[in-house]
């Protein structure tokens, strides 16, 4: 179990010794959602029952964006977010392991012993229910139980994780949820609110001039989350946090420009240029407009203001992962 801040490693030879001959939580995560979570939670047990270190083993860039650089996968967590996430969650490190097409090939087997058994010395590994690894994705679920009979390591697959209707919690599900605004959804998915990361940057400072001055980031790629206004809790460097109302799009009613995710903060008058801020999505309010004037547009925003903080006012956490990042 984790004795202190989270150890981020960039690559399999990072590991320190004291880490290694652990439990180790393996696969993408991209999203950290409660599909991911019951593989850490399982993980965890473990580590905690057997006094082992607690390891995650993820993958840089996104297997499939290496294969298919051309339809690069929308990330809904970028690594320094999945690993403040995987911090939360009790975890001693992270190894962010290169992805490229030479480590892609590594034979199944190769990449059980040089991997699992030779660079992490794995005592029991932890994986969900579709993990594939090696080349063409030969090692199976089924395969890597085995491996770890023949190898000294103990293995347990998690099964996939529906939700109350039945359907199961995939990343690609909460994508399309977030392409359509549907935040409040996707936060009952993810069991936390979405949190993005962006270090502010000036705009052309016209919420300035309507009294609504914002903290500007943009957001990649920009097809992740549809246009529109939302409710949003914002977390300072310090730990600070900030409620607020993000209005996400091209400002059609003024430039129509490059899209950027604006957020204006209530009660708040501090300098953000330049400080790197993540900002919890809790809900969506309304689509983007193009407004008559911009008198129009900012009574517009004072009713925006007033649900926002109406909404914030009567959130309550979905989980201890959700209280530690948005609340």
């Amino acid at each position: 179990m984790s004795q202190g801040a989270l150890a981020r490693l960039f690559s399999l030879h990072d590991l320190p010794s004291r880490l290694a001959g652990g439990v180790v939580a393996v696969g993408n995560f991209d999203g950290v959602h409660r599909g991911h979570q019951a593989v850490f939670v399982a993980a965890r047990q473990i580590a905690e029952a057997e006094r082992l270190p607690l390891v995650c083993l993820t993958f840089e860039p996104h297997p499939r964006t290496v294969f298919n650089p051309e339809r690069p996968v929308a990330r809904l967590t970028p690594a320094p977010m999945k690993a403040r996430l995987i911090e939360a969650l009790g975890f001693d490190a992270v190894v962010e392991q290169p992805f490229d097409r030479a480590f892609a090939s590594l034979d199944p087997d190769h990449f059980v012993q040089s991997v699992l058994v030779e660079s992490l010395k794995a005592r029991h590994v932890v994986a969900g229910f579709d993990f594939h690894y090696g080349a063409r994705r030969r090692g199976t679920p089924e395969t890597l139980a085995a491996a770890g009979q023949d190898s000294g390591f103990g293995t347990t697959l998690v099964p996939a994780l529906a939700d109350a209707g039945g359907e199961t919690v995939s990343s690609s599900r909460i994508r399309r949820l977030l392409a359509r605004g549907e935040a409040g959804a996707a936060a009952s998915l993810f069991g936390y609110r979405w949190t993005i990361r962006g270090t502010v940057g000036k705009g052309a400072q016209i919420g300035r001039t309507l009294g609504y001055p914002t903290a500007n980031m943009t957001l990649e790629p920009e097809t992740l989350l549809a246009h529109g206004i939302y409710a949003v809790r914002l977390r300072r460097a310090d730990g600070s946090l900030h409620d607020g109302v993000a209005s996400f799009g091209r400002r059609p009613t003024f430039d129509d420009g490059a899209a950027l995710f604006e957020t204006f903060l209530f009660d708040f008058s501090d300098d953000l240029y330049g400080e790197t801020v993540d900002v919890s999505v809790f809900d969506f309010l309304r689509g983007e407009e193009r407004f008559d004037s911009a008198a129009a547009l900012v009574e517009q925003m004072d009713r925006d203001a007033v649900a926002a903080k109406a909404l914030l006012a009567s959130a309550s956490p979905l989980s201890d992962l959700d209280q530690a990042i948005a609340f």
